[in-house]
């Protein structure tokens, strides 16, 4: 790429959300076979909330 404080920050980044993400598709695919837990809802939700952290500005 052409701006290495955003590559840099990408590079920063990924190793945190990354596990985020992998979490998140397992949690989905429990709610689907369980769409009424309440747990699996918060779990979720914070995942949501970890990834669009980490992402900010880069997307």
């Amino acid at each position: 790429g052409d701006d290495p404080v955003l590559e840099q920050s990408i590079a920063l980044r990924n190793p945190y959300v990354d596990p985020m993400s992998l979490a998140q598709i397992e949690l989905i695919a429990r709610m689907r076979a369980l769409p009424q837990s309440d747990a699996l809802e918060g779990a979720l939700a914070g995942t949501i909330a970890g990834i669009a952290a980490g992402l900010r500005n880069t997307g």
